[in-house]
């Protein structure tokens, strides 16, 4: 395949999966939709400064953008990827005597109404708590369509997701993600970078026993009620 066309269809699976359009995406990039549209169809020879532009737009490094992490060009954040309510798909459970807060979240986020949810769940626990006081163990592995395709947040839902991190930051002293794909980590390094979390912050990638190990570890746990390896 012609490195530009290659190149195009990377930007396309990752526009994809967090449910940008090329309108959106070339808004963010500060560049033309006609423009980003001739990069996925490989038309253009994308100067290094426009390739920057786009990996921020992304929320990825440009060293990301030429990873061979590969995905579904299929776009996420479908109607069909909201059927079951969020209520169902957002488990949390916390341990007083460890002082370690735990949740996970099925599927997607619809937007700024979800995450404002699961925030007034999550802050109305922390509040109980003391000024960096809880470990935060968050399981975001199964953030995928109904189809398995994985997905990363939005840019709506990581715009608020930061709001939450800035709200989190009081009382966490350590924020540990279990994350289903290396694009993930980009993606919330991100946000946890915007919040202002990033210090507290680590986000794991990798063969699953190995990853929920290393997040035990890092909380300082040799278990957990709610988040546990997957069953091979």
């Amino acid at each position: 395949m012609d490195i530009r066309a290659e190149f195009g269809q990377r930007v396309r699976e990752l526009r994809a999966r967090c449910g940008m359009s090329q309108e959106m995406l070339a808004h963010r990039a500060g560049l033309d939709r006609t423009y980003i549209s001739g990069v996925e169809r490989g038309e253009r020879n994308i100067s290094i400064v426009n390739i920057e532009k786009i990996a921020s737009a992304l929320c990825v490094s440009v060293e990301y953008l030429f990873s061979n992490e590969r995905f579904s060009t299929t776009p996420a954040y479908q109607p069909k990827d909201f059927e079951k309510p969020f209520k169902q798909r957002f488990k949390y459970h916390i341990d007083s005597e460890k002082k370690l807060l735990a949740f996970q979240v099925e599927g997607l986020f619809s937007g700024k109404r979800d995450v404002d949810y699961l925030s007034s769940v999550i802050i109305g626990v922390c509040t109980a708590f003391g000024t960096e006081e809880l470990n935060v163990l968050v399981d975001h592995r199964d953030m995928k369509t109904p189809d398995g395709e994985i997905a990363v947040y939005s840019p709506e839902v990581a715009e608020r997701a930061v709001i939450f991190q800035q709200e989190l930051l009081k009382y966490s002293k350590r924020v540990v993600a279990l994350c289903n794909s290396e694009y993930m980590v980009q993606n919330l390094n991100h946000v946890a970078t915007q919040s202002g979390i990033i210090y507290k912050a680590t986000h794991l990638y990798g063969k699953d026993k190995e990853m929920v190990g290393r997040a035990y570890e890092l909380v300082g746990i040799h278990d957990n009620e709610l988040i546990k390896t997957k069953a091979q």
